[in-house]
């Protein structure tokens, strides 16, 4: 595996990132650790998103070069179950989905030479596309839209909808954390839950020489070349900060941060 340009950005400069990127001698993978939607926190140093994504980074960089893409979801999932089980009742975190630690990932087996996509990420594999959503993420943006639009038609200015308290997003919140009952149900993610497997995307590979790109969700548009996916990026930032045009985020461009969320992209061959 021929690592050829990587990062991994921030959204707010004054945080640390709630994505990684993992590279091992057999694994690469790009997690996106979800952010928080109530107060309660995992570990006092940290986001409870960055949290899951460095539980989740440990438990890859240990993996045997063999392990399959169900031993994979298996011991990620006991990675975070386990600290359950420690500090928080099981049965709050069952009944409370929205408090567990929750990520997404995608990763490359080099030995199976497939791609696992468990959750909300996305990549190339020789030029084509592949993602793998969330059912629920393009309604509730698109309810954050239509309450975007009703302020600004209100006269509530731009600027004021680009700021950290985002009132159009409040809006939304509640049915966010209704549908958050069906994680590991309707879709997959990574929350200490058994993760149903025919919710996980899995593109095999033949032995042919191939070019990848993982990458977090943070690009609403992902290109060949790290250089294009960020002028892409820079572009839906100056033509519709709001992010309710063609593309529909649950999020704005906030001023002073970096993005509307954080953002990996890793660029290989195998």
């Amino acid at each position: 595996m021929k690592i050829i340009e990587q990062s991994s950005i921030a959204k707010n400069p004054a945080k640390k990132s709630e994505d990684g990127i993992v590279v091992t001698d057999n694994f690469i993978a790009v997690i996106d650790g979800s952010t928080s939607k109530t107060l309660r926190r995992h570990c006092p140093l940290m986001s409870n998103g960055r949290y899951a994504m460095q539980l989740i980074s440990r438990y890859i960089r240990k993996m045997p070069a063999n392990t399959s893409c169900q031993q994979f979801c298996a011991g990620a999932t006991q990675s975070l179950r386990r600290h359950y089980m420690w500090r928080f009742p099981v049965k709050r975190m069952q009944e409370h989905p929205e408090e567990r630690l929750c990520a997404s990932a995608v990763i490359f087996s080099r030995l199976r030479r497939e791609v696992w996509m468990v959750g909300d990420c996305q990549c190339l594999i020789g030029g084509e596309y592949f993602d793998n959503p969330k059912p629920y993420e393009q309604p509730l943006a698109e309810m954050r839209a239509r309450k975007v639009r009703e302020l600004l038609a209100e006269g509530v200015p731009q600027n004021d909808l680009l700021q950290q308290h985002d009132p159009a997003r409040e809006v939304m919140i509640p049915t966010m954390l209704e549908v958050m009952k069906n994680q590991n149900v309707t879709y997959a993610v990574i929350d200490g839950f058994p993760i149903p497997q025919n919710k996980v995307r899995v593109i095999s590979l033949d032995f042919r020489p191939w070019e990848i790109v993982l990458a977090s969700d943070g690009y609403p548009k992902l290109a060949a070349t790290l250089e294009e996916s960020e002028v892409l990026l820079a572009q839906q930032r100056e033509n519709d900060p709001l992010n309710i045009g063609d593309f529909k985020a649950t999020k704005a461009f906030v001023q002073g941060y970096n993005s509307f969320d954080d953002r990996s992209y890793i660029r290989f061959q195998v």
